[in-house]
């Protein structure tokens, strides 16, 4: 059997762009539990999130929506209109949705009502993992569950198991609704379900979510739930703090100070 030189420059150059490509994707799409995060970044046993509502508030009602906007410029997540197939990785319910086992007629009336910031919890015991047929959803070592966009095949097993709304599966193709896409992370095509990620390719970086960063009020506090003199320990040692549906034995990593 005899290669050509061209045949023989082709397969070269695809290699090339293969050995290219590759560090890309196995970032933005590991595949199971074993490919997690990069072995350079900073050690997390657990991360987590606190959020201060007291804070938020005041901003929210002065029409601030800075982590949200940052959340979907950073992640391309299309403006579709329709709340049928709107795309949802961070925003708000009111209390009575977002703690529906908490809700009762004689409730604060500095809480009754008001807008509660929701995102995936990044369970420690997710149920989304669990049903997932092609483990397209997984959960790292230090506690972020991952979507692999190549993996998902739009069963929706896992929309079904997630007891908070998490997750939004793309009826259409979301690109067209994207104004300004960042090449920096990928966009999803028609027919998977995608969902917060705790901002994993910052948190490989020593960066903190782009949407803590981006919150003037000082109300999202990101941090490793395992480490005694972290921050979000110190805040949750000191202060009364909610979770979403706790009698449901997830163990939801988002905690709320009201």
């Amino acid at each position: 059997m005899t290669t050509s030189r061209r045949s023989f420059i082709k397969a070269g150059g695809a290699c090339l762009l293969g050995l290219t490509l590759w560090p890309a994707v196995k970032s933005f799409a590991g595949n199971n539990a074993g490919n997690i995060e990069n072995p350079g970044a900073p050690a997390g046993k657990r991360w987590g999130l606190v959020i201060d509502m007291q804070k938020c508030w005041p901003k929210y009602q002065e029409g601030c929506r800075d982590c949200f906007l940052a959340c979907r410029k950073a992640h391309n997540i299309p403006d579709i209109a329709d709340k049928e197939e709107e795309i949802k990785w961070l925003w708000t319910e009111p209390f009575e949705n977002a703690f529906p086992e908490q809700e009762h007629e004689y409730i604060a009336a500095g809480i009754k009502g008001k807008p509660f910031i929701v995102l995936c919890n990044h369970c420690n015991n997710p149920p989304c993992v669990r049903v997932c047929p092609t483990k397209a959803t997984f959960k790292r070592r230090d506690g972020i569950v991952m979507m692999d966009y190549h993996r998902c095949i739009g069963c929706r097993y896992c929309m079904a198991a997630c007891p908070y709304g998490a997750r939004s599966f793309n009826f259409s193709d979301p690109r067209p609704y994207i104004k300004e896409i960042d090449p920096a992370y990928p966009t999803r095509e028609k027919g998977v379900v995608e969902k917060c990620n705790f901002c994993a390719e910052r948190v490989d970086l020593g960066l903190v979510p782009v949407c803590v960063e981006a919150c003037r009020a000082g109300a999202l506090i990101f941090g490793d739930l395992e480490e005694p003199n972290s921050v979000v320990r110190k805040i949750l040692s000191g202060r009364y703090t909610i979770l979403r549906k706790p009698e449901l034995g997830t163990h939801p990593s988002v905690f709320y100070l009201v």
